[in-house]
């Protein structure tokens, strides 16, 4: 009985190191993406107020491989990334489309776009988050690489930087460009 009292603790503790090992070892940017591979949620969102647009939905990612980005003007790490998705408008390397996500009021995405620039092909407003649920959306900034047929292959968390652009969006996205998905 003595020996059990101190075999006992003994064991919780080897237990709850192993997890503690193995959830160490695990990258917390690779969250699982139930979407991957299939086809994007449907969705359709309203244009921002003072934009010339019809909005955006999941018709529109037909035809193209596209990039749909999700941000907010309070995010921090979207003012961040925004710089970097000016320069992917500027060179013209793939249609960016955005979801404005969460907006305090519907003045404050357009605001936000007409002071830092507008990135966006397209653009959809969605204040009550259901695009954003539809996708799987744990936080700002999330991009979505989806190819000609509308299926979403690839779900980057965080800011778009050269590291990320070079190393993992561009080579997907001119892999699927040539293999006309």
């Amino acid at each position: 009985m003595k020996r059990l009292i101190f075999i006992l603790p003994l064991a919780a503790f080897l237990l709850i190191g192993t997890y503690l090992l193995i959830g160490l070892g695990l990258d917390p940017h690779k969250l699982p993406n139930m979407l991957e591979g299939k086809p994007g949620p449907a969705f359709s969102l309203p244009g921002l107020e003072g934009r010339d647009d019809k909005g955006f939905s999941n018709t529109d990612l037909i035809g193209s491989v596209s990039l749909v980005n999700v941000f907010g003007s309070w995010c921090v790490a979207c003012r961040v990334e925004h710089p970097y998705l000016m320069q992917l408008k500027k060179t013209n390397a793939v249609p960016v489309h955005g979801i404005d996500w969460r907006e305090p009021d519907r003045q404050a995405g357009p605001t936000w776009l007409q002071r830092h620039g507008d990135p966006y092909t397209l653009i959809g407003d969605d204040p009550n988050s259901r695009a954003a649920i539809a996708f799987g959306v744990t936080g700002a900034p999330e991009t979505f690489v989806v190819d000609k047929q509308g299926i979403i292959r690839y779900k980057h968390i965080g800011p778009i930087t050269d590291e990320v652009w070079s190393g993992t969006l561009k080579p997907l996205i001119d892999h699927l460009k040539g293999e006309g998905g």
